[in-house]
C-alpha cells in the first residue's frame, strides 16, 4: 500500500517507515521537523516538510501520491511540559488531529493506524495492563491521546473511517544495524540518559525514588523495542479494509525493569559505570506499569523479537557508539 507517516521523521516514525519497506509497502513522510531528523529517512523515500494540521499540503499529499492508509505519529509527548502547557498540546494532539481526519475524508482516505499510549490509563487498577481497564489519564498528555481515541470511536461510527490505535509503553532501542536511533532535544527517556551518563555527556542520572513497593524501591516499567511496536502496526493492515472497524491493542513485553535494572544492565553493556543520584519522587509516577499484549500476539500474529532488556540497550548502544551527537554526526 501508499501509507503516508506523519512524524516520520521521527524516533519511532523513522524505525516504522523501515519496517514498512521490509514489508513491501511504499512510505510517504510528513514531519514539520519540530523534533524530527531528515537523516533519519532514507533518500529514496518522498519527504514533505509541513504540518499535519495544514489541510491544503496534507490534501494535496493524500491525492497526488494516492495514500490509501495514513499511520500517526506526529503528537507532543513530554508528559511535565503537557501540564505546564496544556493548550500547546490540546492543539497539537487533539485540534490538528481534527483537521487531519476533515481531510482524509474529503479525499476518500478511511484507514488510520495511531499512536496512542498506556498514559491514557492513569494510574491502573491492576497490572499487568489489559485494554478493559479504566482509562483515567492523570497529565495533559494522555488526556489528549484518550481524547483522539474517543473521536476515533465516533467517527468510526459515523464516517465509516477503519482505525488502530496503539497503547504504547516504554518505546526503546534502535535500528539493529545502528543506522538510525532515538535523537531527542530535550532527552527525557531513561535508556539514552543512561547511557549518556555512561559516556560522560551529563554528570550523573537522576533516579527518582527509591521508596516504592517494589523489589529493589525503584520504579518498574516496560520497555519495548521500536521495531517491535512498528512491526505490530503493520501487522494490523489486513483488519482495516472493514469500514468502521476499530482497534486497540497494548504493545509491550510484560516483563517489566525497574530503574536500578536498568542501570545495570548499562553498565553490563557498555562496560561503563553509570553514575547516578538518587531524588524525590515524582508526582504522579505509579510503582509499576506493565502491558498484558496477549491480545495483539493472538489477533495480530504479533510476535516481540526484543523480548529482554539486554537485547534492547544493546541496539541503543550501537546506536550511540556510532553517533555519538545523534543526527548531527
Amino acid at each position: 500500500m501508499n501509507v503516508l507517516v506523519i512524524g516520520g521523521a521521527g524516533y519511532i516514525g523513522s524505525h516504522c517507515v523501515r519496517q514498512l519497506i521490509e514489508a513491501g509497502h511504499r512510505p510517504v513522510v510528513l514531519d514539520n521537523m519540530d523534533f524530527g531528523h531528515r537523516k533519519a529517512v532514507a533518500p529514496e523515500v518522498p519527504f514533505y516538510e509541513g504540518d499535519l494540521g495544514d489541510s491544503e499540503c496534507l490534501g494535496k499529499i493524500l491525492e497526488d501520491e494516492k495514500i490509501e492508509l495514513v499511520m500517526h505519529f506526529a503528537a507532543y509527548l513530554n508528559v511535565g511540559e503537557s501540564v505546564n502547557e496544556p493548550l500547546k498540546y490540546y492543539n497539537n494532539n487533539v485540534a490538528k488531529p481534527i483537521r487531519m481526519l476533515q481531510t482524509m475524508l474529503n479525499k476518500g482516505v478511511k484507514k488510520l493506524v495511531f499512536s496512542s499510549t498506556c498514559a491514557t490509563y492513569g494510574i491502573p487498577e491492576r497490572v499487568p495492563m489489559t485494554e478493559d481497564l479504566p482509562q483515567s489519564p492523570i497529565n495533559p498528555y494522555g488526556q489528549t491521546k484518550l481524547d483522539v481515541e474517543n473521536m476515533l470511536k465516533l467517527c468510526a461510527k459515523a464516517y465509516g473511517i477503519s482505525f488502530a490505535a496503539f497503547r504504547y509503553f516504554n518505546a526503546s532501542g534502535a535500528a539493529a544495524d545502528g543506522i538510525i536511533g532515538e535523537d531527542h532535544t530535550p532527552e527525557c527517556h531513561l535508556i539514552p540518559l543512561a547511557i549518556w551518563a555512561a559516556l560522560g555527556k551529563i554528570d550523573h542520572l537522576t533516579v527518582f525514588g527509591d521508596d516504592y513497593p517494589t523489589p529493589d524501591g525503584t520504579c518498574l516499567r516496560d520497555y519495548i523495542h521500536v521495531d517491535d511496536l512498528s512491526r505490530a502496526h503493520i501487522a494490523v493492515f489486513d483488519k482495516l479494509n472493514t469500514p468502521g472497524a476499530q482497534y486497540f491493542y497494548n504493545l509491550g513485553t510484560g516483563t517489566p525493569a525497574s530503574v536500578m535494572e536498568v542501570i545495570k544492565t548499562v553498565e553490563e553493556v557498555t562496560g561503563l559505570k553509570v553514575p547516578y543520584e538518587m531524588g524525590k519522587r515524582r508526582a504522579g509516577d505509579p510503582p509499576a506499569l506493565y502491558a498484558d499484549s496477549s491480545k495483539a500476539q493472538a489477533e495480530l500474529g504479533w510476535e516481540i523479537q526484543y523480548p529482554t532488556l539486554k537485547g534492547i540497550v544493546e541496539t541503543a548502544w550501537k546506536w550511540h557508539q556510532s553517533h555519538p551527537d545523534g543526527y548531527k554526526d
